[in-house]
């Protein structure tokens, strides 16, 4: 890993929401500015389900067993994954920006790593596994230039 640069962005994201980040600054002291911030309503799966698990027959006289039902708040985070990840090819194959830090549990880098494009994969300079969607914009700057340094 590396120090963030200026001119460097910073994805903060989680399964529903995401930053984007410019650090117009250095690594000493960087200053992040939101360029993007995405949103996406996904709740609980129970409020997404219209109806009860389907049933199906056994093998034996009379019997029925439940079928599992698809998990749509999970779907959806995944489906949000897919979505930033798109976002971000088209600001690299614009040229927007050169290299990035992505900033994710790891829940969402597992999702989110296998749908970037590579040339946006290629523009990763370093990753910090934690959650900080909801934190200040300082409290990102300072965890992701503590954590950066301590890899380096």
């Amino acid at each position: 890993m590396t120090n963030i640069r200026n001119g460097d962005w910073v994805v903060v994201a989680d399964g529903e929401k995401a930053l984007i980040l410019e650090n117009r600054t250095d690594g000493e002291d960087p200053f992040l500015e939101v360029i993007r911030k995405e949103h996406e309503e996904n709740p609980p799966d129970r409020e997404q389900k219209t109806d009860r698990p389907g049933r199906g027959h056994d093998t034996g006289p009379n019997q029925r067993s439940g079928m599992d039902e698809a998990d749509f708040h999970e779907l959806q985070k995944e489906r949000f994954a897919d979505d930033l990840a798109d976002i971000l090819y088209r600001y690299a194959h614009r040229g927007r920006f050169d290299r990035m830090v992505l900033v994710a549990g790891p829940q969402v880098l597992g999702n989110i790593r296998p749908a970037l494009h590579k040339e946006v994969s290629d523009r990763i300079v370093g990753e910090v596994h934690k959650v900080l969607t909801n934190h200040p914009v300082r409290e990102i700057e300072k965890i992701v230039k503590d954590t950066l340094a301590d890899a380096a």
